[in-house]
């Protein structure tokens, strides 16, 4: 460390100017803020202490702060150092009013920030020893270049099934994904196992999700604190400037079981068969076939139009499609197809879907709920669903989801 000159705390309140984060305390070097930490025992000998005289003052110590000026780097923990004595206490306060927590160490030399520094923030760091004595100083960090910012799901304060997964989408990429999980933290009301695991979003995006090791018991509250301000995602990704935070409560248990050998889909309820239904699955042998797997109901989309050519398809069909329920992203839905019916029950004649009557996907519209698992089984499939095609995690191992984690 570079000594700076020191400053008895009197002249520091005397020269400090109205900006709160430009004082007399940053006049350090090497990028070091020095200030005076002075003693403050009353009466005269506060006075000669704090101006450094008279007989038996106690001598100044310094302060250092490990960032300063207006273009402080931010991504880095604060850290209080001091030359002599012992830190009694050390708050940082941001330009919001918010303050990081911190510890001291050992031998009472120095503080450090268990938070790192956001972009584009000042600061106030405030200091007293154990004798009393009190220092401020203060530093603004660079703003962000670049920021990156996500997207969750499931919804806030939302009732989904036991299969859906925390979901996140990211903006920019994310090289540092080891630094981004390690400040993802997420609590469960009855401590739910559960693992990270990365991959590439359908979208072309990073993305990275949390599952439990088993589907979900009902009742579970879950709740993702995702601490990211001041983060920094790596190279083309920018950096984060804010926290998330998100809960969601588990619903019924309920899994539904499609089987395109035997034309038949089944809504179970805690173990229980609800709904037995004819249904029709894609054409063997090619791209109208579905795929098998575990997938998770990701939307109920009531009426949309269904046209061939968004899914590879050509110009195969163009039609207005009732009580739709998404499970992929390239176009898998259960639905009504009344055009189908015949085929219902005997044979997989669709472009992909799960085709029911009209009354029978009314009725399994208004009992399942986003999240609930669909596990597809059979051979007229063209294979298995894939880990970003909507959300096909549930078809990994336990072992291998874990090995998806950037922490492993």
């Amino acid at each position: 460390m570079i000594a700076s000159e020191v400053f008895p705390l009197s002249l520091l309140r005397r020269t400090r100017p109205r900006r709160p984060f430009r004082t007399a305390a940053l006049a350090g070097t090497a990028g070091l803020a020095m200030a005076a930490l002075t003693a403050c025992s009353g009466g005269s000998g506060a006075a000669q202490a704090a101006d450094g005289g008279g007989k038996g003052a106690k001598p100044e110590t310094r302060i250092s702060v490990n960032l300063s000026g207006e273009q402080a780097r931010a991504g880095e923990p604060v850290r209080v150092t001091l030359a002599e004595g012992t830190l009694k206490q050390v708050t940082v306060t941001d330009s919001q009013g918010a303050t990081l927590s911190g510890t001291l160490s050992a031998d009472g030399k120095s503080w450090t920030s268990a938070r790192k520094a956001a972009p584009g923030t000042g600061y106030t760091v405030q200091a007293r020893d154990a004798n009393g004595g009190t220092a401020t100083a203060g530093f603004t960090t660079a703003a962000a270049g670049k920021v990156n910012k996500l997207t969750l799901a499931p919804g806030k304060n939302t009732t989904v099934g036991v299969g859906q997964p925390l979901s996140i989408v990211f903006d920019h990429p994310v090289k540092n994904k080891a630094e981004v999980e390690k400040h993802l933290k997420v609590t469960t009301s009855n401590s739910t196992v559960g693992s990270w695991g990365w991959m590439r979003d359908w979208s072309g995006k990073d993305r990275v999700d949390w599952r439990p090791k088993q589907y979900w018991q009902p009742g579970t509250k879950v709740t993702l604190n995702a601490e990211l301000n001041g983060i920094d995602t790596g190279e083309a990704g920018g950096w984060f400037v804010r926290d998330y935070t998100t809960t969601f409560t588990i619903g019924r248990n309920q899994v539904v079981k499609a089987d395109l050998d035997t034309h038949r889909l089944k809504l179970l309820r805690d173990g229980e068969v609800v709904e037995d239904l004819p249904m029709s699955g894609g054409t063997p042998g090619g791209e109208k076939a579905s795929w098998r797997g575990k997938t998770v109901l990701m939307s109920k989309e009531g009426t949309i139009n269904m046209r061939s050519e968004t899914v590879g398809l050509g110009d195969a069909y163009d039609k207005m499609v009732d009580y739709s329920m998404r499970l992929t992203w390239s176009g898998m839905y259960a639905h009504a197809a009344p055009w189908n019916a015949r085929y219902m029950g005997n044979a997989n004649k669709s472009s992909g879907c799960l085709g029911m009557t009209t009354a029978d996907a009314r009725s399994l519209y208004e009992k399942v709920q986003v999240g609930d698992p669909f596990e597809v089984t059979g051979g007229d499939a063209k294979g298995t669903q894939a880990l970003n095609n909507g959300y096909g995690e549930w078809n990994l191992s336990w072992a291998d989801w874990q090995a998806k984690s950037a922490l492993r």
